[in-house]
């Protein structure tokens, strides 16, 4: 990413750095990578170690589901009730080593003395609807539908939705840094002029003055499978400045400029962010391909390294049949997918597409959570076959046994 500054900071870094009544500030490295990757330095009215109580809190462990059976998934989550916060409310849906994804639909914002930190992971907040206030050591970003929040490890933050805005939004968690994409990148780490956004289409934190707020904090600290409280006297976002390549920040999918062709473009020209192991991608509304012959829809394609989750926003997705806004598609490695029927043929002629959807490709296979085996419609590892067949093979499935699909 590239260099930013934020607030009050010192002419050379290392230095000292005083207040109005002649007090230092306290200095700290905020970086990954030991002292070799990205870093901002950020300054605070009192030192970030200063705590005097350390709490255990919960253990975060993740449910696996298996029905012994490797096939296309469809899981439904549009009936989700609203439940806790942008934490605690988290349901978990797929996860491997290298990425943990699922839907969250806060109810209410994080008590007021509360913030949460994650030490073991970037995150990644798809905000499908409702606005608010991501707020942030580095300071706030305002978010509203169709916002990605990036979240770099390690930082401070919490989430005050809009009283009265209704909540839906995808998460995404991984132990490497999520970023765009390489090839849209120069040696600088300027984004180039074929890259599908810019940086003026990254939102950073807004500048606002350092809370000097005396009282009773918790930072819950997420690190090795449990949560930690840390409690302090002072407000944790007491930081006068900041500057440096390392901090969160938003982008809206409205702003990703869709890679179109004369034939069907693959999936690749919709990535919009890049982490180790996966990738993510942008569905966005476009034109269609303008080849004389062109077929719209996207050819069948096997999968035989990489799982696929595709997570439905708006609109409707040309090539498949059946499948509800807020649901989640699973294409695993090894099988192949693609259109359904009919859909390749109603294609044809169409110019534009109004469908807006979030993928997710993994290079290491997903295993499925119990929370989404009880979502998971049995019936649509059989929707490509004609729509008279699908019924009596998804009860053929089901009927294995409940063991196939828990509740």
């Amino acid at each position: 990413m590239f260099y930013a500054a934020r607030g009050n900071i010192p002419p050379k870094r290392h230095t000292q750095h005083r207040g109005p009544d002649g007090s230092l500030y306290a200095e700290e490295l905020f970086g990954v990578e030991g002292f070799t990757g990205r870093s901002s330095l950020l300054y605070h009215l009192t030192p970030p170690t200063r705590t005097h109580r350390i709490e255990a809190g919960a253990t975060v462990a993740l449910e696996e589901a298996d029905d012994g059976v490797h096939h296309h998934r469809l899981i439904d989550s549009a009936g989700q009730p609203p439940a806790g916060d942008a934490v605690t409310g988290r349901v978990p849906l797929f996860f491997n080593s290298d990425v943990v994804m699922g839907i969250v639909r806060p109810a209410s914002a994080m008590p007021a003395h509360v913030f949460y930190r994650n030490g073991e992971a970037d995150e990644l907040l798809f905000v499908h609807d409702g606005s608010g206030l991501l707020d942030t050591v580095f300071g706030p970003i305002r978010y509203g539908p169709g916002d990605y929040l990036v979240i770099p490890i390690g930082t401070t933050w919490r989430v005050e939705p809009d009283a009265g805005s209704d909540q839906r939004m995808l998460y995404l968690e991984c132990p490497s840094e999520i970023e765009p994409p390489k090839r849209y990148r120069n040696d600088y780490g300027q984004l180039l002029e074929h890259a599908p956004y810019s940086q003026r289409d990254i939102r950073l934190p807004d500048e606002v003055a350092p809370r000097s707020d005396e009282g009773e904090f918790e930072v819950h600290v997420r690190m090795r499978g449990r949560l930690t409280a840390y409690h302090y006297t002072h407000h944790p976002f007491d930081v006068v400045g900041w500057d440096g390549y390392l901090w969160p920040y938003a982008f809206s999918i409205s702003d990703f400029e869709p890679i179109t062709g004369r034939v069907h473009q693959p999936p690749p020209v919709h990535q919009t962010f890049a982490a180790r192991n996966f990738v993510v991608c942008s569905f966005v509304p476009r034109k269609f391909d303008y080849h004389p012959l062109a077929i719209p829809a996207p050819y069948n394609h096997s999968n035989i390294n990489s799982d696929e989750v595709i997570y439905y926003v708006a609109g409707n997705f040309m090539s498949r049949r059946g499948v509800g806004i807020s649901s989640f598609t699973l294409h695993p490695a090894g099988i192949p997918h693609g259109p359904h029927p009919g859909t390749v043929e109603a294609s044809i002629g169409r110019e534009a597409t109004e469908e807006l959807a979030v993928m997710v490709d993994t290079f290491h296979p997903l295993r499925l959570t119990r929370q989404a085996a009880g979502l998971e419609d049995a019936r649509y590892p059989y929707s490509w076959l004609p729509a008279e067949d699908v019924a009596g093979e998804a009860n053929e499935l089901r009927d294995r046994g409940p063991e196939a699909f828990p509740d």
